[in-house]
């Protein structure tokens, strides 16, 4: 996780402030190669700190959302290359006056580094927030709808684990790992137990569990622009751990610093990683690396270096291209997934039915700052790049009932933003 405001690209990105009719588009350009192989990031857009399963023939990846909503995204592939949004899994996140901008906010804080699991016909998301606490969502369907519940303890960081012995285990922490055992509703049943350090710098985190051959491993990763991603393992979820580092990719490019992630076998044995590589104002882009297993070692790429271009991962099938959509006409019942709201809206100050085929937005308060402004409307940058294909962002504004001061149209929504 990045911890400093001043880093933070989830606030990317592309804004209405006052928008009645809005066609916003981009290049269609997508990491699938179409000849078999795909080109890393593998989603050019800001979907950090990955956790990926695979249920049935279908993968799942949860990722950071922070004070955005609706999030607590997740999207879906069937081939780990492909992507396309699934669900929300909290439309809004009512535990704070301070997600509604009222009088504080939550900027850098919000959700963090969620784990997804699948168990005995459920999914689960287990997410702390700096704040509020601990949460858990749960639904029999990753299409939702998802029940949301407060926990009694927060997990820094957690990698939610489902022991074959019906046990439940929460790995969690920064620098210091540790392990709780948890019961069906995920309060704690034992202490924190203590089962590693971070002994190459400080910042070990983003921990997820597995058992593979009879050891546990621990998927860590010591964070930062120039991360390292590390495996511990032991044949005792309690330890002791040996820890071996499975990729620290120093070369600048695409993969520079790539780490924290999750470790995913595919329906034919295959072996492959979802990490992040920072990247700047544009986010934290997730990047598909294959694992080739050594001395009982997951270790990441090809010869110690991250894969640009690759072979997609075998999955039995080969399945369509998949676009991220980014244009909206605003004539469904609901906006499309690819929008999010900075911090809650307010319902009663925006409509897609009031003028069909536009988005209206009206004035919560006046404020003095766009980071003060509810209703904001966002979207994720995706950052595909071409010499010779321009990206557009084009909207239609009706701006004849605004008043003297009010300021409307399209903003770079960051820290400092600009519009």
């Amino acid at each position: 996780m990045i911890k400093n405001l001043n880093n933070i690209k989830i606030i990317l990105l592309m804004i209405i402030l006052s928008s009645v009719g809005n066609n916003l588009f981009a290049q269609k350009l997508h990491s699938d190669n179409g000849d078999g192989t795909f080109t890393n990031p593998v989603i050019a857009a800001d979907f950090p700190d990955p956790d990926v399963i695979l249920v049935d023939d279908t993968y799942y990846m949860v990722t950071t959302t922070m004070f955005v909503f609706p999030g607590v995204t997740v999207i879906k592939s069937k081939d780990l290359v492909n992507w396309e949004y699934c669900s929300n899994a909290v439309p809004r996140f009512d535990f704070s006056p301070c997600y509604n901008l009222n009088g504080c906010k939550r900027y850098g804080h919000g959700q963090w580094a969620t784990s997804i699991k699948y168990n005995k016909g459920k999914f689960y998301l287990l997410f702390v927030t700096l704040d509020e606490g601990g949460f858990i969502c749960s639904s029999e369907k990753a299409e939702g709808p998802w029940e949301i519940k407060k926990l009694p303890k927060a997990f820094y960081d957690a990698g939610l684990f489902f022991d074959e012995d019906g046990r439940i285990y929460v790995a969690h922490g920064y620098n210091e790992i540790r392990m709780t055992e948890v019961d069906e509703n995920f309060a704690p049943i034992s202490n924190d137990s203590l089962i590693y350090v971070g002994d190459i710098r400080k910042g070990l985190e983003g921990t997820h569990v597995y058992k593979i051959n009879g050891y546990y491993y621990l998927y860590c990763t010591y964070g930062g622009l120039d991360g390292i991603q590390v495996a511990l393992r032991s044949n005792n979820i309690y330890g002791p751990y040996e820890q071996k580092i499975v990729i620290s990719e120093k070369t600048h490019g695409p993969n520079f610093g790539i780490h924290q992630g999750a470790l995913i076998k595919t329906q034919t044995g295959e072996w492959w990683t979802m990490l992040f590589v920072d990247s700047g104002p544009f986010g934290r882009f997730p990047s598909l690396q294959p694992v080739t297993w050594i001395d009982g070692w997951p270790m990441v790429g090809v010869d110690g270096k991250a894969v640009v271009t690759y072979k997609k991962p075998n999955v039995g099938k080969d399945y369509p291209i998949k676009i991220f959509p980014t244009s909206d006409e605003f004539n469904t019942q609901k906006l499309g997934m690819q929008w999010g709201w900075n911090h809650n809206p307010d319902s009663t100050k925006w409509s897609l039915f009031e003028k069909p085929g536009s988005l209206r937005l009206k004035t919560v308060k006046v404020v003095d700052s766009l980071q003060k402004a509810q209703n904001t409307l966002t979207q994720r940058m995706f950052a595909y790049y071409s010499d010779t294909l321009a990206t557009v962002g084009k909207t239609e504004l009706n701006f004849e009932n605004m008043k003297n001061g009010d300021i409307a149209g399209l903003a770079i929504f960051q820290d400092p933003y600009a519009y």
